[in-house]
């Protein structure tokens, strides 16, 4: 429905068409115009060359998965900008120089099919490992295609035998070697209102697919429906989205999936016999049993979670309090390994079972997280124990490591885990952080509420508000922003004695589903009061000052910045603000737009819009009101946030003429860019509107 907004009211509705001969000679003059003002400024060919290098450095950390006797991994650098699919062994990942087996080389694919072809993964067939289902994206876009892959003759497998997935929303998974599930949103049943699909069936080697057999269907108002196949257990669970934190769990039995009676918003991970289940609301499984809190993760057996959860034994392995939260688990053979947060800062716990229920215990010290972000994954999570460890700070490169975790003593549940770790790699610095410090700061927001940020630039900074200050932020989708060593920010700003703040801010994960849940719906408002709050807290502290204060923000993020456009504009002076959602009135119409609802609210009802408007940047300008130098940008290809979005912004902007600047690459996503030449042109641009704005 469309009732609020005829297209007689929005003279800028033609730019949502996409691909229009009309939009596109727009986007070009456009962006051929901001290419010409901004790659002239003295900084960027520098920015533009660093970042570059960055990304293709041959000794950045090639990152792999396990899969048998071989490590895999995808590469890009300048002789590969789309990159390579390769393989290496243990003995040789451990030199200083591996011998990679190529298997696939997307530049020649792109090159030989004249498609701007970017990678989406590969699945390998258990137990041979010698075929994969591997996914392609043309230019970025979330919509794919997949292929059966042979390993052994290094081709792709032909006929009408093969595997293959038109270009759709969906996933090919393996059964086994003759079978596989499909989920397209180009089924005869037709796509979500999202977008995604509806319906996942198997389908049996050399059948048309018009004969796959349906396994399970959902209604078209859901979100969309997600399989996963477990090869080596043989389990089948399917994912109904009801909305984006509202789900239904499904295990395949006899052909027939068997819902999971848990509560809608909790997170259901299995894995063997076990069932975790991470809470973003209070439950109380029984009524006569103990209440959880939000943010919980609980443990119980699969088998009577299936039969009746009411009944199951639940063991709490996390129960937060007002400064941690739960960010994410990973499985091994014998362990569940948890990273929490407390505070914003990283710890990491190892549960695992024992015959009297589980024992947990703090890996952090003799992990050597410290003041880092560290990311944990399994090796392999049915045959071994081992961890991949990622750690990585603002002024700390990243370091690659498995750490093995023994059992312990099997007497005594109080026994530490033994641990051994391996560091195979470490990054080398990209920019020089010779007399920069990190310091965690609070801001206080419009409520009161005390708001955590990072702040990372020079240790003897002039506290008189001369420094060029630019702070990003996303608040959204309980997604938390942690240290992380970033090459671009470093070269492009720290090393030019700038500042650069992290901001965490109410909508995101940095205190669990509580710090997320303040802000949704109609008290959006306050991500966007914390992160107000966190500019004015420093310029009140003297580290910078309007005229040199500018923000960034990426896809929410972007609704983020555009709302200090429209509704602070007297507290910036520049905002780069990058594939974003802008138009709130319209965005459950565009893509995937139907599938935030849940975060943001419906604007075909009433009641809701009343809020959604409120925060709504395309609708909310003033043109009475003063707005910051604004830096636009967005991808073609993006089919998941409607490039509709930044271009009528632009384009309202313009008519007002204010200092409005424009790009959109043509391909890339809703990542903005497809290769390291790309990326490097993508942020090279935006941070050399940063330092003509505000340095």
């Amino acid at each position: 429905m469309e009732q609020q907004q005829p297209s007689t009211a929005d003279p800028h509705r033609w730019l949502e068409e996409v691909e229009s001969p009309e939009a596109l000679d727009w986007v070009r003059a456009r962006s051929t115009s901001a290419e010409d003002a901004l790659t002239a400024h003295p900084l960027y060919n520098e920015v533009h060359a660093g970042i570059r290098d960055a990304l293709e450095a041959s000794d950045r950390i090639p990152l792999v998965a396990q899969a048998g006797e071989h490590l895999y991994g995808f590469w890009t650098d300048a002789d590969h900008p789309r990159g390579v699919w390769r393989r290496t062994t243990w003995e040789s990942y451990r030199t200083e120089e591996p011998a990679w087996e190529i298997l696939l080389d997307l530049d020649a694919l792109a090159q030989e099919e004249d498609v701007p072809w970017v990678w989406q993964g590969a699945q390998l067939l258990r137990p041979d490992l010698d075929r994969a289902l591997i996914h392609l994206s043309r230019g970025g876009a979330d919509a794919n295609v997949a292929r059966e892959f042979d390993l052994t003759s290094g081709s792709w497998v032909s006929g009408t035998d093969a595997f293959a997935k038109a270009e759709s929303k969906g996933r090919l998974g393996w059964r086994d070697r003759d079978h596989v599930y499909l989920t397209t949103a180009d089924d005869p049943t037709g796509a979500t209102r999202s977008g995604y699909p509806r319906t996942a069936r198997l389908w049996r080697r050399g059948t048309p697919i018009a004969e796959a057999q349906v396994v399970h269907t959902i209604p078209e108002e859901d979100l969309g429906l997600f399989l996963r196949h477990d090869q080596r257990t043989g389990r089948t669970v399917l994912d109904r989205a009801l909305a984006f934190y509202r789900d239904r769990t499904l295990v395949l039995q006899d052909g027939s999936p068997r819902e999971l009676d848990l509560p809608d918003s909790a997170d259901a991970s299995i894995h063997g016999d076990h069932l975790a289940l991470r809470l973003r609301h209070s439950w109380q499984p029984s009524a006569d049993g103990a209440e959880y809190p939000a943010g919980s993760l609980l443990v119980t057996d699969l088998a009577s979670a299936l039969d009746d959860p009411a009944r199951s034994t639940w063991t709490a392995l996390f129960t937060p309090d007002d400064r941690s939260a739960l960010i994410d688990l990973t499985w091994t053979q014998g362990h569940l390994v948890t990273t929490e947060l407390v505070e914003v800062r990283h710890t990491v716990r190892v549960h695992r079972p024992e015959a009297g229920g589980w024992s947990s215990q703090d890996l952090t010290d003799r992990l050597d997280v410290g003041l880092r972000t560290v990311s944990v994954s399994a090796v392999d999570d049915h045959d071994s124990d081992d961890l991949w460890l990622v750690t990585t700070g603002f002024l700390d490169p990243m370091t690659l490591s498995v750490a093995r975790l023994g059992a312990g003593s099997a007497a005594s549940p109080e026994a530490p885990v033994e641990v051994e770790v391996e560091r195979l790699r470490a990054a080398p610095e990209r920019f020089p952080a010779t007399g920069l410090c990190v310091t965690q700061e609070w801001a206080t927001s419009a409520d009161g509420t005390r708001v955590p940020y990072w702040q990372v630039g020079p240790a003897d900074l002039p506290l008189d508000g001369s420094t060029p200050t630019v702070v990003h932020g996303y608040g959204g989708f309980e997604h938390a922003l942690t240290p992380a060593y970033d090459p671009i920010v470093g070269r492009a700003w720290l090393q030019h004695g700038h500042v650069h703040v992290v901001a965490g801010i109410r909508g995101g994960g940095e205190f669990g589903p509580r710090w997320h849940q303040a802000a949704l719906g109609d008290q959006r408002h306050r991500a966007y009061e914390d992160f107000v709050a966190v500019a004015r807290d420093l310029v009140d502290r003297g580290v910078t000052s309007v005229s040199h204060l500018g923000c960034t923000g990426r896809s929410n993020g972007g609704l983020l910045v555009g709302n200090m456009i429209t509704g602070y504009p007297e507290d910036f002076g520049a905002v780069v603000c990058q594939v974003p959602l802008l138009d709130m009135q319209r965005y459950h119409l565009l893509l995937a737009g139907a599938s935030w609802m849940a975060e943001y609210g419906d604007p075909d009802d009433p009641q809701e819009w009343e809020w959604l408007q409120t925060y709504s940047p395309y609708q909310r300008f003033d043109p009475d009101r003063p707005t910051p130098a604004v830096y636009l940008a967005t991808s073609t290809r993006d089919d998941r946030v409607h490039p509709g979005h930044a271009r009528k912004m632009a384009a309202l902007l313009a008519e007002h003429d204010r200092d409005v600047t424009y790009w959109e690459n043509l391909e890339g996503g809703h990542g903005g860019a497809s290769t390291p030449k790309q990326w490097a042109t993508w942020h090279a641009l935006a941070w050399a509107f940063l330092h003509d704005r505000l340095a």
